[in-house]
């Protein structure tokens, strides 16, 4: 396999924004009638935006990539066995979130994200998460470091926040709503101890946050590949720590055991034992 190039990564980019003018903008605001769906509930959606945007973003990855796999969101909501073992093989993989914040999008809310990881011999070795609106990515590299890039060009590396020291001078985002009992209610309440919450309806916008400096942590229970592994790296790529709930790394093969990105191990253990004290 032939690893992935700056020219790689700069299309990669290219593609995702080209995307997002052509797929995604021209619907944002102005999606017709029957252009929106339920998947499982009244909060999970999927828009036509959505399907056109991993559509074309899936059929320009293996053109350019013919050996590579694509995990998207919307081709495995169809065909669920395509998430079978796809992290343990020796293939390239891009796992895309064509709209992360589809219930966002679809409300005319200005909070979505475009992502993309790649993952090779099961590890994740890149992520982008482009921002539609903004015009503008945060992207990382394993071992390089992570950046926010803006259409002119221009770069500034990211960096999370310097460690609060206590719950209560952090501000986190915490997605308890699919957590099951009693954790959904602890979480939920002790959510109330920190100094301030965020709750975007949208991993991309979240991570934006951590790796930017501007909150503390950010908290997940349910892990699909395409909602955290693209954020997950950049997070860890801008000095963050990422943890599942039992402290264990989190790599590409999980589908469970919840998530929490934080600026340092020793906030990140500060923040466990406080939303879950009882």
């Amino acid at each position: 396999m032939t690893p992935l190039t700056s020219t790689d990564m700069e299309w990669l980019a290219a593609l995702l924004a080209d995307v997002g003018r052509a797929e995604i903008m021209p619907r944002f605001r102005n999606l017709g009638h029957g252009t929106v769906r339920h998947k499982t509930s009244a909060a999970d959606l999927v828009t036509e935006a959505d399907v056109a945007a991993e559509r074309v973003i899936t059929e320009a990855l293996r053109a350019r990539f013919p050996d590579a796999i694509v995990i998207g969101e919307e081709a495995v909501s169809d065909t669920p066995a395509l998430l079978e073992d796809w992290s343990k093989t020796d293939r390239r993989a891009f796992v895309v979130d064509p709209i992360d914040g589809t219930f966002n999008f679809a409300s005319g809310v200005a909070a979505f994200g475009v992502m993309l990881a790649v993952v090779e011999a099961g590890e994740t070795v890149a992520g982008i998460i482009h921002d539609p609106v903004g015009q503008d990515w945060i992207m990382a590299e394993k071992g390089a470091g992570a950046v926010l890039k803006r259409s002119d060009g221009s770069e500034s590396p990211l960096r999370v926040a310097e460690p609060a020291g206590a719950i209560g001078a952090m501000i986190g985002s915490a997605s308890w709503q699919l957590m099951p009992e009693p954790d959904r209610s602890l979480v939920a309440r002790n959510q109330g101890l920190c100094l301030g919450g965020v709750a975007y309806r949208c991993a991309a916008q979240e991570y934006r946050l951590l790796a930017g400096g501007h909150i503390h942590f950010a908290l997940y229970n349910k892990l699909m590949p395409w909602d955290h592994l693209a954020g997950a790296l950049i997070a860890e790529e801008a000095g963050g720590h990422v943890r599942r709930f039992d402290g264990s790394r989190y790599t590409p093969q999980h589908l469970g055991g919840g998530l929490l990105a934080t600026t340092d191990a020793d906030s990140w253990a500060i923040v466990r034992e406080a939303l879950w004290r009882a």
